[in-house]
Formats: structure tokens, sequence, C-alpha cells
């Protein structure tokens, strides 16, 4: 990606593009259909409503780590591109600050959900 600034125009590196995009979507689409498929047939299956749930947290927070480190990936990758611009201005800073919200929500996001995936047990409140 360029920018043209009065000095003249510069180039954004690292910026993640249409070439890491389409893959990244493709893969995010893909893993979507596969966490409905799978959720429906924990909930299908016969079996104790703890286990059906523990399956389901599973399956969920395997979708979240789908979802979550890849927009941490991206949003900083393009945060550091925004830094990198010499002519910034009210935008930049609009861009970076959006971007820099997006990787601080993602990253713990990302770490929650990839801890509801190894240990969905923790996760159960015992009942009495």
């Amino acid at each position: 990606m360029s920018v043209t600034c009065p000095q003249g125009t510069h180039l954004l590196s690292p910026w993640p593009g249409p070439y890491y995009a389409w893959p990244t979507l493709g893969g995010l689409a893909l893993g979507t259909v596969a966490c409905a498929l799978l959720l429906r047939r924990i909930t299908a299956r016969s079996g104790g409503d703890d286990q059906r749930r523990i399956n389901a947290r599973a399956a969920v927070g395997a979708w979240g780590v789908l979802v979550s480190a890849p927009l941490f990936a991206v949003s900083g990758t393009m945060a550091l591109g925004v830094l990198s611009v010499p002519c910034g201005g009210a935008t930049n800073d609009v861009a970076l600050s959006g971007l820099a919200i997006a990787a601080l929500i993602s990253a713990p996001t990302a770490a929650h959900c990839l801890c509801v995936l190894l240990l969905p047990q923790a996760y159960v409140k015992a009942r009495p």
C-alpha cells in the first residue's frame, strides 16, 4: 500500500493485503462452518448435559482462537504500517487508536479462548 504525502509517495510495509486476506478469510469461513457442524453434532448427541456443555465450550473456544488470533496479527501488522507513515495527522491517530483497541482486545480474547479450549472442565460451575 502506498501513501502520498507532500514530501512524496511512501510504501507501507508490512501491510496485510489481499494476498494474505483471501486465504485468511477462507480459513475463517471453513472454520466457522466446521464449528457450526460440530456444535450441531454435539447438541444432537445423546448423553449428559454436562458433557455436552463441556464439548460445546471447547468447540466455541477453538472458534474464538480461530477468529481472535488472526485479528491480533492483522491489527498489529497494520498498526506497524500506519506508524511508518511520515505525514501523520488526525487520520493516522484515529487509525492507530482503532487498531490498538482491536489488538488489545483480541490478544486477551485469544488467550481466554485458548484456555477454554484446553481446559473446558474448569469453566463448568459445580452444581449442588
